[in-house]
């Protein structure tokens, strides 16, 4: 699929004007919009309290991932949404490099990792809003009714808020990403005013914050990595974007360099006050703040910084699902994907379907993984499903820098932010960043130390990462047939 202004070349013929989808999307987004939507999508507390709970080597692991991982990817994607500015994003660059099945194999993965995803921080959201209680925030973070009710009650207002549009719903993202950071701000005042009177209850040495090898803790390292991932997704609305070509780059470099720092100091801040082992991995920030406000005799920092969240929370869903859904609403333009995923909501001009179908799927998956599992396991089979899902189109994202770093066009577009050294720069950025994915899903399919039933979390684990990619190839298979019936 290839796009020219108002014009949209698909592989079963070209479509014109309004009944061009595509075209009937609408440019709602600045340079601003785009670093809060990032920081939004990216960022999260609850990365934060799952790199405190690990303890102290995390600070290293954050700068490894940051430099291994986090910098290569932002300026792969800097290249590729520069190079190739089109609704759809991962899934538009791994067709172009690889062709039809390789890219809905990207596309839909990148999608369906969303099912499993939005559940895991619906539970995390819930878990931390449970803090505007104040004291007794900690046990509502560990109640299952409560967390339940929270994740439906945030899913319908991210949901509703992006089907009604991106003039709408960019407010809610813009506000996400506002109140995700201020939070932190706020975690790591509190904690530098402990640190300067009372000293760290958690020792920073170079022992102690060098990278420890476990098989109890891999399992961690791959959410660190995922903890940085995210910048791809605004590319997927590229369309819906006012000079992407600039406003892409400028903002992933810029939201970037506010995420990383903050996620450092962010654990520091945590540790300073917690020991390690007493940190909750979904919202160990809020336990932190709680007990940092109450020995500063400030509590109503902590409900305030509660309160913030929650809405960080909420823009945090409704940017995914704003960028998600536009896969599959491209992929339905393609008809690879029943074509119901393609149609635009006549009055508020938004893929529709698209969204209400992951919002759906989602909501299942969430009352499934319930079922014989505590809280804290629930929580954690659904993050490792979802990092195995999530970071096989990222092998696709690196693989297509690689194979499109030879075409001509990459020397001839003066508008590319492309990477620095020719195609041997783009092949060890591409290269370290994709050799960084692999291990990530690798250690994701070793169960964590504390996982009661360790053959049962695998069996879930790679049992639901199977069945989910063989039913989109079913789907992949079956549109194939069709086109290919139509063409005979």
């Amino acid at each position: 699929m290839t796009q020219h202004g108002g014009t949209l070349e698909t592989s079963s013929g070209t479509v014109s004007g309004a009944a061009n989808p595509v075209a009937q999307l609408r440019r709602e987004m600045g340079f601003w919009d785009v670093l809060l939507f990032n920081i939004a999508t990216v960022l999260g507390p609850r990365w934060v309290a799952a790199a405190s709970h690990n303890g102290a080597s995390s600070i290293s692991l954050w700068v490894l991932a940051a430099v291994l991982f986090f910098v290569p990817s932002a300026m792969v994607i800097n290249e590729l949404s520069s190079r190739f500015p089109a609704e759809g994003g991962l899934y538009v660059w791994s067709k172009e490099a690889f062709g039809d099945f390789h890219g809905f194999v990207a596309g839909w993965s990148y999608w369906v990792y969303t099912i499993f995803y939005f559940p895991g921080l619906l539970l995390a959201s819930a878990a931390m809003s449970g803090y505007v209680a104040g004291s007794g925030g900690a046990a509502l973070a560990q109640s299952r009714t409560f967390l339940l009710a929270g994740s439906m009650i945030l899913l319908l207002v991210a949901v509703g808020f992006n089907i009604i549009g991106l003039n709408i719903g960019k407010w809610l993202q813009n506000a996400g990403g506002v109140s995700t950071y201020l939070p932190l701000l706020m975690l790591c005042a509190v904690g530098a005013v402990l640190w300067f009177h009372h000293g760290s209850v958690t020792p920073f040495t170079w022992a102690t914050m060098k990278p420890q090898w476990s098989w109890d803790t891999v399992n961690f390292w791959s959410q660190i990595a995922f903890a940085f991932t995210g910048l791809e997704l605004v590319s997927a609305m590229s369309q819906e974007i006012r000079d992407p070509r600039k406003t892409l780059p400028r903002a992933v470099m810029a939201s970037g360099a506010m995420i990383a720092v903050i996620y450092i100091l962010g654990t520091f801040a945590v540790l300073s006050m917690l020991p390690a082992a007493d940190v909750d991995p979904k919202s160990g920030v809020f336990q932190a703040l709680a007990q940092g406000t109450t020995m500063l005799k400030i509590g109503f920092i902590g409900v305030l910084a509660a309160l913030f969240v929650s809405v960080g929370n909420a823009g945090g869903v409704g940017s995914t699902v704003a960028g998600i859904s536009r896969v599959p609403f491209v992929v339905g333009i393609d008809r690879y994907l029943p074509a119901a995923f393609g149609k635009i909501h006549p009055k508020w001009k938004t893929p529709y379907i698209s969204i209400l179908v992951q919002a759906v799927a989602s909501a299942v998956v969430l009352l499934l993984s319930q079922v014989n599992e505590t809280t804290r396991g629930a929580y954690q089979s659904l993050i490792d499903i979802t990092v195995i899902i999530y970071f096989i189109p990222f092998l696709y994202m690196f693989a297509a820098a690689m194979k499109l770093a030879s075409r001509p066009d990459r020397a001839e577009n003066k508008q590319a932010v492309l990477i620095p050294g020719g195609k041997l720069g783009v092949y060890f950025a591409a290269g370290l960043a994709g050799v960084v994915t692999f291990a990530s899903i690798i250690f994701s399919i070793i169960p964590p130390g504390d996982s009661s039933n360790k053959v049962l979390f695998e069996v879930k684990v790679v049992g639901a990462s199977f069945v989910a990619i063989l039913f989109g190839l079913m789907l992949y298979w079956r549109g194939a047939r069709a086109k290919a019936r139509e063409a005979a």
